[in-house]
């Protein structure tokens, strides 16, 4: 039974439903008049418990809000007309409503479209079981919590940048980090998102890729490009995208320039760090000859970690520690060996890369790995094992997983093909039909 809500309800049906309870779910990242509407509303039926959507909980199928759920729920709990505030940790409020079996469940009529779609027919099925009912106040026009939040991450401060990957890995199980080579692909790593039905993904990192930074130079990947020129791109991408970074910082150079880049990734906003436990000159791990390659004593590198840890000012700047055993062929027991130091050592993330398209052995490790008591959540590039579907990492311990290369790689095939199709056919016309026509990408930008 579906009962729409005015303005206008009589005193007597007020008082009448003194004793009948009420349960409203709200995100309330920021407090504004449409959540003040759906609040007195409610209220007016009875005693009003709100269910205070968790970071988990907004995190599946929105942008993690702003304020951290211990700050929403400080706000929300001073709110005049609110009797109780509970935790609502998913989405589907059908566990919660068996629990609670309020006599009313409010929600805005917003939800009639979209990805909410099927819940509110969830809720309804659910609602009747508990003889409950659903109050649907009109939603308010011209104000919008995902407008002012999109405002919000488009000034954030470095500091409260910083903070976002950190709280998204405790809120989400499963992090998706791509590729950003220049301005123009973060942005489109940053609008990239998959929506049928339910089922919403998006990435929620940027990687700043010291392979990607060399090659769009025209430069070998072996640290020809310096920090100072890569993080002069760094801070253009800063300049026009909301998602958090991590930067790929080789080795991380020599002990005593660490303090300098570290000072320098946070003062930007900077989430994380990723280094690898190699020394001099560079040579990239998908090279099948390693032979030039040297690995840094587990000493030594854990004096960088402690460094690093050292130096930083905020606590939620993160750092990976990449292990490169398995590339160079010492085998799991030195994987693990160096993973329990460089957890010992204080790192917050272990990646473990690999190069074979065989992920047995990588899963070997991160099956032993979980059992150690210095787990720490683990980090994959499945560059060369792009078959591997997520649910397979997440199955085998996986966070995060960095699409390191893809967006990169894309591009030069179709430049390419272009170029010859021009060339070919001595005008641009057969190459048309597979570019972005001209007003789509003078406008892509749109003017401040």
């Amino acid at each position: 039974m579906l009962i729409y809500a005015n303005n206008h309800i009589n005193v007597i049906l007020k008082m009448s439903n003194q004793k009948k309870t009420v349960y409203v779910p709200l995100a309330v990242d920021f407090i504004h008049s449409g959540h003040l509407n759906i609040i007195n509303i409610a209220k007016k039926y009875g005693k009003l418990t709100i269910g205070l959507l968790t970071d988990e909980a907004i995190s599946q199928y929105k942008r993690l809000p702003i304020l951290s759920y211990k700050e929403r729920l400080k706000i929300v709990s001073n709110l005049k007309n609110v009797n109780e505030v509970i935790p609502q940790s998913d989405w589907d409020y059908t566990e919660t409503i068996l629990k609670l079996k309020p006599d009313y469940f409010v929600h805005g009529d917003d939800w009639k479209k979209g990805i909410q779609k099927h819940m509110r027919a969830k809720v309804i099925k659910t609602l009747k079981k508990c003889s409950g009912k659903l109050i649907e106040p009109k939603y308010t026009k011209n104000i919008s919590s995902s407008f002012i939040r999109r405002k919000v991450y488009e000034n954030l401060t470095p500091n409260l940048r910083i903070s976002i990957l950190k709280r998204l890995i405790d809120s989400k199980k499963f992090i998706r980090v791509i590729e950003a080579h220049n301005p123009l692909s973060a942005l489109i790593g940053e609008k990239a998102n998959y929506v049928n039905g339910n089922v919403s993904r998006e990435f929620d990192c940027l990687w700043s890729s010291s392979l990607a930074d060399s090659l769009t130079r025209g430069k070998p990947d072996n640290q020809s490009v310096d920090y100072s020129t890569r993080i002069s791109g760094l801070n253009e991408i800063f300049d026009v995208t909301t998602k958090p970074i991590i930067f790929d910082g080789d080795n991380g150079g020599e002990m005593h320039h660490i303090p300098y880049l570290i000072k320098t990734l946070e003062r930007l906003g900077t989430s994380a760090i990723a280094i690898e436990d190699k020394i001099g000159v560079k040579q990239n791990s998908l090279f099948t000859d390693q032979s030039s390659s040297k690995q840094d004593n587990i000493k030594d590198f854990c004096k960088k970690i402690k460094l690093i840890q050292k130096t930083k000012k905020s606590e939620d700047f993160m750092l990976i520690a990449r292990i490169e055993s398995l590339i160079m062929k010492k085998g799991l027991k030195d994987a693990l060996k160096r993973a329990h130091a460089y957890s010992k050592a204080g790192c917050d993330m272990i990646l473990i890369h690999s190069k074979s398209k065989d992920t047995n052995e990588l899963f070997k490790f991160s099956n032993q790995f979980k059992k150690s008591k210095y787990f720490i959540p683990l980090v994959c590039v499945p560059s060369t094992y792009s078959h591997v579907k997520e649910r397979d990492l997440i199955k085998n311990h996986f966070s995060i997983v960095i699409y390191a290369n893809q967006l990169l790689r894309s591009i030069y095939p179709s430049m390419v093909e272009t170029s010859a199709s021009i060339l070919r056919n001595q005008r641009a016309k057969e190459s048309e039909k597979k570019l972005m026509k001209v007003k789509e990408i003078i406008s892509l930008i749109p003017p401040a």
